[in-house]
């Protein structure tokens, strides 16, 4: 997730007839993450801004 974040061609933005929502890729292409739905395009490219600003620095948690 920290490494593939910053990057705006690993999010695959979707609109679903108003359903707003974005999923992270790895660069293999593999989803690593999905976002909560959206109403609009901007409140979604808002979220992928939060993420692409908070993910590389977010600290890891080991729940194993």
């Amino acid at each position: 997730m920290r490494e593939n974040a910053p990057h705006d061609g690993r999010y695959q933005r979707k609109d679903d007839y108003g359903n707003y929502t974005f999923v992270l890729k790895a660069s293999n292409g593999e989803p690593i993450g999905r976002s909560e739905n959206y109403t609009t395009s901007s409140a979604r490219e808002n979220g992928i801004n939060a993420v692409k600003r908070d993910a590389p620095n977010a600290p890891i948690e080991d729940l194993s």
